[in-house]
């Protein structure tokens, strides 16, 4: 199993130039069974992105571009009345895939917002009053722009909490921008004949070789720890809940099983800690006027609690 996770992840990382670090907090997310939000300005590859994780799982992709007259039976479908049959049948909408795209959530009011929010947070729809379970294997992945706030509708901090991750998409560097830009000239990217390393069912067993990976009660309580320094410091006005210190557990298990460990470090949590705790925080607005970032309050955090022997 493992000589199969590395081999995705080696294929992926020929595929996405300049994100290695993304790619793998992409692929621990699907792999404890959380959800992604990323933030970039457009072009800088986040559809390929999780188009490529998607084919290479074995799985299927649906994408959804958001925008504000998108309704809630848009993505999860809805029942029409067939004339032939004489009754209602149910059309299924794109939110029953494995690997679900929410381009620019954001744009969308806050009722689309929740029809998906609430698929992410309980695995099933419901159409006219039918409940429909969605696969074992559901993954979404929501982009939000960045640079573009006019007629935007942000995400509530709440509905930002059923995200494992949020990640920032940057932009590469001179030589990784050349070969991205060498390999669309000269047609060598070949997107379309990207094979699946995995299958779903494998998929699913790498997962329950997941869950095996020891968390060991000092790391456990580093975890601990450490969220609840977020309630405790002046830097901070909101913090995060314990479901923040629930998605660094399980994807601080993924994380280690890539590493081809079957043990989690306090490394481990050190590195998870930003991605899992950028959006569940909200700064103080001193430190907001300071010109503090997040991530900087974060990594200040975590510095500051004492690390496990």
């Amino acid at each position: 199993m493992r000589e199969q996770i590395t081999s995705l992840l080696e294929q992926y990382e020929k595929r996405i130039l300049g994100q290695n670090m993304n790619l793998r907090l992409l692929l621990s997310s699907i792999l404890a069974g959380g959800h992604v939000l990323i933030e970039g300005v457009p072009g800088t590859g986040k559809t390929q992105m999780v188009r490529t994780l998607a084919t290479l799982l074995g799985g299927n992709f649906n994408r959804i571009q958001f925008t504000p007259d998108l309704l809630p039976s848009d993505i999860t479908g809805s029942a029409i009345y067939d004339l032939k049959e004489g009754d209602f049948r149910t059309l299924r909408g794109p939110i029953f895939t494995n690997v679900l795209l929410a381009d620019e959530i954001n744009r969308t009011p806050a009722k689309t917002q929740a029809a998906l929010l609430e698929a992410m947070e309980e695995q099933q729809v419901t159409i006219q009053g039918e409940t429909y379970k969605l696969d074992d294997v559901f993954f979404v992945v929501a982009t939000q722009n960045p640079i573009e706030f006019e007629g935007t509708y942000p995400l509530p901090e709440a509905q930002q909490d059923r995200f494992l991750f949020k990640l920032n998409i940057e932009f590469p560097n001179i030589e990784e921008e050349q070969l991205v830009l060498k390999q669309v000239i000269e047609k060598t990217h070949a997107f379309d004949t990207i094979q699946s390393v995995l299958s779903i069912e494998t998929f699913l067993e790498i997962r329950s070789e997941i869950e095996k990976v020891r968390l060991s009660d000092d790391v456990l309580n580093y975890i601990i720890k450490i969220v609840r320094k977020t309630r405790e410091s002046e830097s901070i006005r909101i913090g995060a809940s314990t479901r923040a210190a629930i998605s660094i557990a399980k994807a601080a298990r993924a994380w280690a099983y890539l590493a081809e460990r079957d043990y989690v470090t306090p490394d481990d949590i050190k590195l998870i800690a930003k991605p899992a705790l950028r959006h569940r925080i909200q700064l103080s607005p001193h430190v907001e006027l300071e010109g503090r970032t997040v991530d900087q309050t974060i990594e200040t955090l975590v510095g500051s609690v004492s690390v496990p022997r």
